[in-house]
């Protein structure tokens, strides 16, 4: 709960950028050139055939002590994509605090006697984003150092701290088994996804597969054949995991295809297509993988109310995770702590209390005027999210003077140098820390953040398309990032 003295400092907060918000109002938002775009934006939104109308842009002093240099339909709510996840990252930076972490606490209800836990070994999940298999395996470590080789009753999963409801990955864009529709848990494992690894053995013609994590009761061959050569020469690589023709239904993995050798070593991300196993398939795997014994099942259950922990398993630091969110713009990593947020600050683990937190928060942070957000997910992976460019950069202006403004700024891709961005040149070369967004499908693109000009001065920057052809806006984006570094 916040201190007398914050509540009166976050109201003085809100009560400025109230006065601030009119350098964004339409009648007051005389920039420069207010109602024309930069003549290289305007180019580039013609040769990608996006209408200006289709396109919210606004260039703004980072410090907000000045009108902005550019306006462009800035009080228009769009969907942003992944550009949301700014919103959740900065949120969670702001309210839980840079070292916040996630604990995932481990009970036993009963002694150990010869490396027999002689009762049920229980996992409690609360919304850690990264427990990876390498946690993963340093949590049954500590749970083998316990003196614990074989388990007499069952590894009993808690994820009561969330409730998403039915949760179908398939239902955004009828793919579920793309890792970035896997759904929020609890007990999120591995991101609810394996990755199968094929090498090639040129001498046995086959290439070796790999599965991580191992899934309990889930079959997958050792091998695939390597692709045969044509006229002595090795078949390309090309789309090989068309070739592969993986099957992932039910419970066992197969291939009706080849592997081709020219393709080297390849790695194949797939979400489960049983996410509500996953975990308990991924435990109870990885367990029997380490040598251990599990004489009853992996299943879901709550933990008894009279049991202490054994030990807690600690998530690194929010400002590591916020990282990952953002340069690699993981969404059921943004929808882990949007969660966190409605059960650290409305204690319900819901979508719904997420929103009710969000919204507090903005109202309290960022003004209750108008454009303001609508929160559906904290990924932005949504056709329901809505936000304002002069919304986005106010709540980046707000964050720039805020104390977590290194977190929050080293969290986003730079861009031709890492993250989502790194293959993306700026002609200008201008250093940008920026949040993309895109989903092509449903004509959705954007681009927001920092980007330096040439002055010294740092500008905040939001360009959103919502258009049938907004995946072609991007080079009017660079363009206008161009623009703003040539300051």
């Amino acid at each position: 709960m916040p201190t007398a003295f914050q509540t009166a400092a976050r109201r003085c907060v809100a009560a400025s950028l109230s006065l601030f918000s009119l350098v964004f109002s339409p009648g007051a938002a005389a920039a420069p050139g207010d109602g024309m775009l930069p003549r290289e934006v305007e180019a580039a939104l013609a040769r990608a055939k996006v209408p200006r109308e289709a396109v919210t842009l606004l260039v703004a002093d980072a410090e907000g002590q000045r009108p902005p240099r550019l306006a462009w339909r800035s009080q228009e709510p769009v969907n942003p994509a992944s550009v949301m996840k700014l919103v959740t990252t900065y949120a969670g930076l702001d309210l839980l605090g840079p070292a916040f972490a996630w604990n995932t606490p481990v009970y036993i209800d009963g002694p150990v006697r010869a490396g027999v836990l002689e009762g049920n070994l229980y996992i409690e999940g609360r919304g850690d984003p990264k427990l990876v298999i390498e946690r993963l395996w340093l949590l049954l470590r500590k749970v083998q150092a316990l003196g614990i080789q074989r388990i007499a009753g069952d590894i009993v999963l808690d994820r009561s701290a969330f409730d998403t409801g039915a949760f179908d990955p398939g239902a955004f864009d009828g793919r579920p088994l793309r890792a970035y529709n896997a759904g929020a848990d609890a007990l999120l494992v591995n991101y609810k996804s394996v990755q199968l690894s094929f090498t090639p053995d040129a001498a046995s013609q086959v290439a070796r597969v790999d599965v991580v994590p191992p899934l309990a009761g889930v079959a997958v061959p050792a091998a695939v054949p390597l692709a045969a050569s044509a006229n002595g020469q090795q078949p390309g690589c090309g789309d090989w995991r068309t070739q592969l023709r993986g099957d992932f239904q039910g419970g066992q993995f197969q291939f009706g295809g080849a592997y081709p050798a020219g393709c080297g070593e390849g790695s194949w991300i797939v979400a489960y297509p049983e996410p509500e196993s996953f975990a308990a398939r991924a435990i109870a795997g990885l367990w029997a993988q380490m040598g251990g014994q599990l004489q009853g099942t992996a299943r879901d259950g709550r933990v008894p109310a009279n049991l202490a922990p054994a030990f807690e398993m600690q998530s690194p630091p929010l400002a590591e995770v916020v990282r990952d969110i953002n340069k690699y713009s993981n969404n059921v990593m943004a929808d882990q702590l949007f969660l966190t947020l409605g059960l650290t600050q409305k204690r319900k683990g819901t979508f719904p209390a997420a929103r009710s937190a969000l919204r507090q928060w903005w109202n309290e942070r960022i003004g209750t005027g108008e454009g303001q957000p609508v929160f559906d997910n904290g990924s932005g992976l949504s056709m329901e999210g809505r936000v304002t460019a002069a919304g986005l950069a106010r709540m980046l202006q707000v964050a720039w003077r805020s104390p977590v403004m290194p977190e929050l700024m080293s969290s986003l891709p730079l861009v031709g140098v890492d993250g989502t961005l790194r293959r993306r040149q700026l002609r200008s070369g201008a250093g940008a820390h920026l949040k993309s967004g895109t989903m092509p499908e449903y004509g959705v693109a954007g681009l927001a953040g920092y980007v330096d000009g040439a002055s010294g001065r740092r500008y905040v920057l939001v360009a959103i398309a919502n258009h049938a052809n907004a995946a072609a806006a991007r080079g009017a984006f660079d363009a206008l990032v161009d623009w703003a570094a040539q300051d």
